[in-house]
């Protein structure tokens, strides 16, 4: 297996409308082996899923409608990045309109896909400690339900009917181990 990316002979843009597109690769692989691969390919500039800490052992989620699942579940902050926006300034911006907080502190600990086998989208995980009440108006039709949780107990959110976001639990374990690891 060849630790370079197959050559890419020809790309078709398939237009679905709406957010996203698809894109039908013709691809030549190390081994001369030819393929078709599709891809969705997001059409904006990516999301952010923050994490924010009331303080070093507690994280807050919100408790948001889910029109997938059609109930209500329980995860971190997130949203689409702006025309402009750094993933540090959406991270800003999200938390004081889903949370009503800001923070002093934000730090980008790296991006993670949902499914990248055929997916391009990328979701820029955020941590934002020093937290101050500030909220800013969104695009949520109810104000969210903020609940704080410890994360010395994510074996109990990760077990939870109403978390089950890949993304959210994700973040939360990488956050853990980052903090874990952080010099004092």
């Amino acid at each position: 297996m060849s630790k370079e990316p197959p050559k890419i002979h020809g790309v078709q843009e398939i237009d679905f409308g709406g957010r996203f597109q698809v894109e039908r690769l013709d691809l030549e692989f190390a081994n001369g082996a030819r393929r078709t691969y599709e891809r969705q390919k997001s059409r904006g500039r990516g999301a952010v899923i923050v994490v924010p800490m009331a303080d070093a052992e507690t994280v807050l989620l919100v408790r948001e409608y889910a029109c997938g699942l059609h109930r209500y579940e329980l995860g971190l902050v997130r949203g689409r990045i702006d025309a402009g926006e750094s993933p540090i300034e959406a991270a800003d911006r999200e938390l004081k309109e889903e949370a009503g907080f800001g923070a002093r502190r934000l730090q980008v600990l790296r991006s993670i896909s949902l499914a990248p086998v055929y997916m391009s989208h990328q979701t820029h995980l955020v941590l934002a400690e020093d937290l101050y009440p500030e909220r800013l108006e969104g695009d949520e039709p109810e104000e969210l339900e903020v609940v704080p949780w410890r994360l010395d107990q994510l074996h109990e959110l990760m077990l939870r009917e109403d978390c089950s976001e890949g993304r959210t639990l994700a973040a939360l374990f990488i956050t853990r181990e980052f903090l874990q690891r952080r010099p004092a």
